[in-house]
């Protein structure tokens, strides 16, 4: 995981939509990200894993009865997607999802291995009390 990276300064496009905590909300985070996505022309793959990833360990960790998750979409001019899913459990924070070699990850820890291997940064910002963010960053000038 890398160091907390300040929010874009300069967005081209925002996107932002609040979701329940449901496995229908995890769904229609990657549905909904897709077709913005489409919209402004960008690559699907692979930002719609990592919204499926993020979104599904918001339901699956980050849940709290009666509160939902937000999805944060956001293209800066440096050619940047922001991928930031918020949910409601400040105190149930990801770690790394690296293991020592050879050793397997937990059966709950392949989600963030393959948000590690397919994002260029990744991160966890507290915030807003009492919840967390989990992020998630995308080159898309190279």
């Amino acid at each position: 995981m890398s160091q907390e990276i300040t929010a874009p300064s300069t967005p081209l496009h925002q996107f932002t939509v609040p979701l329940s905590a449901t496995r229908r909300g995890a769904r229609l985070a990657r549905l909904l990200s897709t077709e913005q996505l489409r919209t402004w022309g960008l690559p699907l793959d692979p930002a719609r894993l990592i919204v499926a990833e993020l979104a599904t360990n918001a339901f699956v960790h980050g849940r709290v009865p009666g509160r939902g998750f937000r999805l944060g979409l956001t293209v800066t001019a440096s050619v940047t997607l922001r991928i930031e899913v918020t949910d409601t459990r400040g105190e149930c924070v990801p770690t790394r999802a690296r293991t020592l070699a050879g050793a397997e990850p937990a059966e709950s820890g392949y989600g963030l291995l393959l948000v590690e291997e397919l994002a260029d940064r990744w991160g966890v910002r507290r915030g807003p009390a009492p919840g967390k963010t989990v992020w998630a960053e995308l080159d898309l000038g190279q």
